[in-house]
């Protein structure tokens, strides 16, 4: 298995320093909550709770790679608290986790280089839903090097990948195992890449972080499984491409197959509204967030508004990092990396975005957001300071209130909710 002899270098340093300590308390508060949890994991969830996972870093990404793979949590539905089971799954990076509509099956992307001589991987896991176990089906190269995201196609016969390290995209079939087959459709971009410095970044930004090359961030599935949409981070463009569902491969919608953001703001992620017909765009290196209208017949994009993920005044650097819709469509959240700080916009009628404010993450280097299945709990992935923070939902307002739990896992970079 991928990362399953992954050693740890440990060093003596005395004195011993702040950081040091820091992590040392954060072992031991894992380990004992390891301890508490062995049994409950061949156990059901106990009423009143629900399974989460949690992707890690286990190498140096970006920041810290202090974890050690899949983390499987329980959450106490009333309060938001997370306990921690144990490690469900020893892989490489895992950072990004994808179920595939059922719940039976749990994809990761292992964010590596050097699988198969140069390219990462994608692990296929099969869930019990029982108790949260994995068990791993098989791996396979993930059609270039590090791949950041990956998604299940609405029906789950196939997982898109995008590939940040290769700038390269990838068709995956899902076999009837549950476990993956070799890619139906690898595709590289190759074109100029944006200035290195975001044209709409805040003032005084030395936000840059992939424009030397093509570096896909996300791709996914359209409303109506006709359409793919992904991202490239080095080219600044959104590509729209029509999916065979039958062969399994991608074609462009038309001689134009993209939209272009400013050069060197870098597009990262996206997210559909409920609708079928808004897109948010968040661009990493300009901390802003693109509204756009997409025509589900024709699979074009139409640029409505762009609006800064930081407060009016901010100068300096900061790197947005995550988007989230709230269920029920009605507020955009958008995680400020540096700034350490969640955006919350309110989403008028017409869908154009007004900005709220933002709540300090109270850890360092937010990675990742979602909302659990209640709609009551916010969680926030802070990677830098090995922790995940929670947070209460105004459902009227949209804000966000800190609920007093912290749950310490190393190096943590995406959370799922097993429904």
């Amino acid at each position: 298995m991928i990362g399953s002899n992954i050693e740890r270098q440990k060093k003596t340093i005395n004195p011993i320093s702040r950081r040091e300590w820091l992590m040392n308390s954060v072992t031991f508060a894992m380990v004992s909550m390891l301890s508490r949890g062995t049994h409950a994991a061949i156990l059901a969830p106990a009423r009143g709770r629900s399974l989460v996972y949690v992707g890690t870093y286990t190498s140096p990404v970006d920041g810290s790679g202090n974890g050690k793979g899949i983390y499987l949590f329980e959450m106490n539905v009333a309060t938001g608290e997370l306990h921690l089971v144990k490690v469900a799954a020893e892989t490489h990076n895992p950072s990004w986790l994808s179920l595939d509509s059922s719940g039976r099956y749990l994809y990761a992307v292992n964010e590596v280089s050097d699988f198969e001589g140069n390219c990462g991987s994608v692990s296929a896991f099969a869930v019990n839903r029982l108790n949260g176990n994995l068990e791993l089906l098989n791996v396979v190269s993930s059609g270039g090097a590090a791949p950041a995201y990956l998604s299940v196609d609405l029906v789950g016969k196939y997982v898109f990948v995008a590939n940040h390290g290769g700038g390269s995209i990838a068709v995956l079939p899902i076999l009837p195992t549950g476990a993956i087959g070799s890619a139906t459709y690898v595709h590289r971009d190759q074109d100029s890449v944006g200035r290195t410095v975001a044209s709409s970044a805040p003032p005084r930004s030395f936000a840059f972080s992939g424009h030397d090359k093509t570096h896909a961030h996300m791709i996914r599935m359209a409303p109506g499984n006709r359409f793919v949409l992904y991202t490239d981070l080095g080219q600044d463009r959104i590509y729209v491409d029509r999916f065979d569902a039958k062969t399994g491969k991608l074609a462009p919608v038309s001689d134009s197959p993209f939209v272009s953001l400013p050069s060197g703001d870098g597009p990262r992620q996206f997210v559909f509204h409920s609708n079928g017909h808004w897109l948010y765009s968040l661009q990493e290196e300009a901390s802003t967030v693109a509204f756009f209208i997409f025509d589900t017949a024709t699979g074009s994009l139409q640029l409505r508004q762009t609006i800064s993920t930081l407060p009016p005044g901010f100068a300096g650097t900061s790197f947005a990092s995550e988007k989230l819709l709230s269920p029920d469509g009605r507020f955009l959240y958008a995680a400020n990396r540096l700034h350490n700080t969640i955006a919350a916009f309110s989403i008028s009628r017409d869908g154009r975005l007004t900005y709220l404010g933002d709540t300090p993450t109270l850890g360092d280097y937010p990675r990742q957001l979602n909302i659990d299945p209640s709609r009551r709990f916010f969680y926030v992935r802070n990677q830098r300071s090995d922790d995940i923070t929670c947070f209460r939902v105004d459902q009227k307002t949209g804000l966000l209130t800190f609920n007093g739990q912290y749950a310490p896992v190393g190096s943590p970079a995406c959370i799922t909710f097993l429904a």
